[in-house]
């Protein structure tokens, strides 16, 4: 029998089975291709979504919007200051009246509690576009990403450098016990991942074959990589004043030639984006002027170089969200 996805909410990893995960992958592949050779697939026309974004975001937003347009789908965006949400009316009333207006609803915010309660209460499909806790749809990109460069991705190692402990790096870790990966958290023992979560993930990578390390030594971490991959040092919503805490923590966990050289020669570089990879941003020259870093957690040698695939990745939103969008709505 065929797996069907229909009705269902999508709000982190832990909730879909490997062959769950990898039937998205697979139609992430198909929808990649139709919209590469000009196939139409508006699938879904006469649908609506409704986008709310707590947190600002120039992919997921952008990635959200063309993929339920090219499904045939309308799309109203909220900001914070567009939703009563929560301030003059309850998430669960706000759930109740959005889920008779849309057929899904998109949630980029803080609290993971936010979005499970969004679909609690809508009774509709709701995307986790990104919490404190997870980022479900940003890691069918990234491995997406690294199927396009290895094809089977069983066995490949996966090092995440910097805060371990962020949104991205617990759901790499997920993904990658899921799928039977080598996954590798690498940074100071203070930024690991939670021991709650790394017992669920030791507890699925023992059915899978995956495995997962943990180490606070760069080299060791680069060391049989197939995949590099980093995140900005200071998350979303923590105050700019964590900068020198964060720099001082995480400065030898950049990700630059010499990490680079010592994984596999056919290892690629990945990045959730956006980067401080150079002075050319508002908060890259302040850190510069305050701290003398040309760059933070990658520098222009890796990023701009032959090995990364961050562009790729970033194009791969879009695709992976539409598989997912296409596939619990459909």
């Amino acid at each position: 029998m065929g797996i069907s996805l229909s009705g269902r909410s999508f709000l982190t990893l832990l909730d879909y089975s490997p062959e769950e995960i990898r039937y998205l992958l697979g139609l992430s592949a198909e929808f990649k291709r139709m919209k590469r050779v000009g196939t139409p697939h508006a699938y879904l026309a006469g649908k609506q979504i409704v986008l709310l974004f707590e947190k600002t975001s120039t992919r997921t937003r952008c990635s959200f919007e063309v993929a339920a347009r090219d499904l045939g789908m309308g799309v109203t965006f909220l900001d914070p200051g567009s939703s009563q949400m929560g301030k003059k009316e309850s998430l669960a009333d706000t759930a109740k009246v959005l889920g008779r207006l849309f057929d899904g609803i998109e949630y980029r915010g803080y609290q993971q509690s936010v979005v499970e309660d969004l679909a609690k209460y809508s009774g509709v499909p709701v995307w986790n576009g990104l919490t404190d806790d997870f980022h479900p749809t940003q890691m069918l990109a990234d491995i997406l990403t690294v199927q396009e460069e290895f094809g089977d991705v069983r066995g490949r190692k996966l090092t995440f450098f910097g805060d371990a402990r962020n949104n991205v790096a617990n759901s790499l870790m997920v993904v990658c016990a899921k799928l039977g990966m080598r996954f590798c958290a690498c940074g100071p023992k203070e930024l690991w991942p939670k021991e709650e979560l790394i017992e669920k993930c030791q507890n699925v990578a023992a059915k899978t074959g995956a495995q997962l390390e943990f180490t606070d030594d760069p080299l060791q971490g680069a060391k049989d990589c197939d995949v590099l991959y980093t995140d900005i040092w200071l998350s979303m919503g923590e105050p700019d004043e964590l900068w020198a805490k964060r720099i001082g923590l995480l400065q030898k966990y950049q990700v630059n030639r010499q990490l680079l050289e010592a994984a596999k020669d056919t290892a690629i570089f990945l990045h959730c984006l956006p980067a401080f990879h150079d002075r050319n941003t508002t908060v890259g020259e302040e850190i510069y002027q305050k701290f003398g870093l040309e760059a933070m957690e990658v520098n222009d040698d890796v990023f701009l170089g032959s090995q990364a695939r961050q562009f790729d990745q970033a194009e791969n939103r879009m695709h992976t969200i539409k598989a997912v969008m296409y596939a619990t709505l459909k």
